[in-house]
């Protein structure tokens, strides 16, 4: 290998099995991309990857024992990069944050903009993404996760339980006659709900399962535009009490939150990261913040 930038295209190709999911993670063009594996493969006399149809590249033995050996040079680049950062003492610096949509919308930004006024050295970078990213990767400093973290490398507390429940407009709960007594009430009801691609959505695999597809009429793949669908009057929308339970416009539609989709609420960094300045300060400051507010995430809160 002449320098990095061979290794870590061949490591990208693999995690893609495309060359141009390859070129988007490095942020080069896809010509660039396929200009520099040709090259390289010539250069080495070996094919690394077979090219299949429909685009996808699956490598060969030669290509799989070189993003391995890519593999073990980024994790050693990366500790390297924590062991560094995690001894950094400056209140001052970038820090990225990653959260799903809702506590973003909802909860977060006030949070961080108390962050940003007694740290203004510190610049946020606040990554809206329903997906688990990887932290010892780098693609976050922080995490707030609805789940306990599994990954042994990774450090962090819970901030609160999380409840669901069924909420719907005033206006559309009046011309229907008032909140439903069970969940199998539901399917009177005209419903707010996920695309039928969604898959693995615990709320989303729980409505399918409760209330006949026929119920259904407005679909999206976003749960802030489902909840701001219920506000408009268009059907009743499952939603995280925290959403739900401060909005005027909105009531229960169920009573109580739905005991199948109890859940919780993490903060979570990388344990090479935890003794960062900015990093505790986040953790201090916007973790301790969003954890005085449990009894509105946990569905307890008093809204009346």
């Amino acid at each position: 290998m002449e320098d990095w930038n061979e290794p870590q295209l061949v490591l990208a190709v693999h995690r893609a099995s495309s060359l141009t999911g390859a070129a988007k993670a490095l942020d080069i063009d896809h010509s660039t991309a396929f200009r520099r594996l040709n090259a390289l493969e010539t250069r080495l006399g070996v094919r690394l990857f077979e090219r299949l149809p429909g685009g996808a590249y699956q490598a060969t033995p030669a290509g799989e024992r070189m993003a391995a050996a890519a593999e073990r040079m980024e994790d050693e680049a990366l500790g390297i990069d924590r062991d560094i950062a995690g001894r950094d003492h400056r209140l001052s610096g970038r820090l990225r944050v990653t959260s799903s949509e809702t506590l973003a919308y909802r909860k977060l930004t006030s949070h961080l903009a108390r962050f940003r006024q007694t740290h203004p050295g510190i610049v946020v970078e606040l990554v809206i993404d329903n997906r688990v990213l990887s932290l010892s990767r780098r693609e976050a400093d922080i995490a707030l996760r609805p789940m306990r973290p599994k990954e042994g490398d990774l450090w962090g507390r819970k901030l609160a339980d999380v409840a669901w429940s069924v909420y719907g407009a005033i206006s559309y709960l009046e011309e229907r006659g008032g909140a439903v007594s069970s969940p199998e009430d539901l399917g009177r009801h005209a419903l707010i709900g996920w695309e039928d691609t969604a898959v693995g959505i615990m709320a989303a695999d729980w409505l399918n399962r409760t209330v006949p597809s026929d119920a259904f009429v407005y679909r999206t793949n976003s749960l802030v535009n489902q909840f701001i669908a219920a506000k408009a009057g268009i059907g009743l929308a499952l939603l995280p009490c925290y959403l739900g339970d401060e909005d005027s416009d909105l009531v229960r539609a169920l009573p109580h939150p739905v005991p199948d989709l109890a859940g919780e609420l993490w903060i979570v960094t990388h344990a090479d990261l935890k003794r960062t300045a900015r990093i505790r300060a986040f953790f201090d400051l916007v973790g301790e913040g969003l954890a005085r507010e449990h009894n509105l995430f946990s569905g307890r809160a008093d809204v009346s």
